[in-house]
């Protein structure tokens, strides 16, 4: 078995009992295939009595808190970086109002999620500088994403790709 089969055996196999016991790193499909099975087994309670408990396992309350477990940690996942591709759009290009329009946002709040995200990211530097990390933004790169928030909603950035 690899060390890849060996990993993918472990995290099927981990109790799930709440966001935080999914360790980040696990590829998104696992957590989505592990979601999609305690679900079927969930849907399977709705079969008659009777029915072949072989070909249809059903499911428990382990498995409806499993599922609203990794239901919530895909949902951090997936918006967790949200700010630094929002960050990624508008260097590329984008428009507030197309990046706003892509989240289901207001412009507002599109440019808030950069500002929190530029923020924090300038900081991660600040505090990993010392150990000499180019982790997070730049004070320059930092600029940059804060200028952008003053773009109007339908104004492109023209600076070209600062990535």
């Amino acid at each position: 078995m690899t060390k890849g089969t060996d990993a993918r055996k472990n995290f099927q196999e981990l109790p799930v009992r709440t966001p935080e016991d999914v360790p980040e790193g696990y590829p998104l499909a696992w957590l989505a295939e592990r979601y999609d099975l305690h679900g079927e087994k969930l849907s399977n309670n709705a079969l008659p009595e009777g029915f072949d408990e072989k070909d249809a396992e059903r499911g428990t309350a382990d498995d409806a808190v499993a599922r609203l477990a990794l239901g919530e940690a895909i949902r951090r996942s997936v918006t967790g970086f949200h700010g630094n591709r929002i960050h990624e759009a508008l260097l590329l290009g984008a428009t507030w109002h197309e990046v706003a329009g892509a989240l289901g946002i207001g412009t507002d709040q599109a440019r808030e999620v950069l500002r929190s995200h530029a923020d924090r990211q300038y900081r991660v530097r600040m505090e990993l500088a010392a150990e000499g990390s180019s982790l997070g933004l730049s004070e320059e790169e930092h600029a940059v994403a804060l200028a952008l928030t003053a773009l109007g909603d339908d104004e492109p950035y023209r600076g070209g790709f600062r990535g």
